[in-house]
């Protein structure tokens, strides 16, 4: 096994530029946004109905397992290392935290342990 630690950052791109990582994952285009339905704005990642309306996005779920499959890629080197994954989306509080929170759980349990890291989950909603 080559990965040594994983750490996977879910951020916001309407917050900053992505952090450094080895991959990230883009989802601002192409999964449905939690925030345009007002009953979800205000709620987070931590919250049911969001992770719910987040995973049952066509295309979350095998984004998350081609993240995994890419990760256990890196695993598969010859160099031991940490792993660095990010995870964006307009504001960070939904779709991003939510598969941040799945694929590291994922990844603790399958390649090494796995440290998890929102970096904007707890920041104001952007209003857009």
């Amino acid at each position: 096994m080559s990965v040594t630690t994983i750490e996977v950052i879910s951020f916001g791109y309407l917050h900053g530029a992505p952090p450094e990582a080895h991959l990230t994952l883009d989802l601002r285009k192409h999964f449905r946004d939690p925030h345009v339905d007002p009953a979800l704005r205000h709620l987070t990642a931590h919250d049911l109905p969001v992770r719910r309306a987040v995973l049952t996005t066509p295309g979350i779920r095998e984004s998350v397992l081609a993240a995994a499959l890419v990760a256990e890629a890196y695993d598969a080197g010859p160099t031991a290392a940490p792993l660095t994954i990010a995870v964006g989306c307009a504001g960070g509080r939904h779709r991003a935290a939510t598969v941040a929170m799945v694929l590291a759980s994922r990844l603790d349990k399958t390649i090494a342990p796995a440290r998890l890291v929102h970096r904007d989950l707890d920041k104001p909603v952007v209003e857009r």
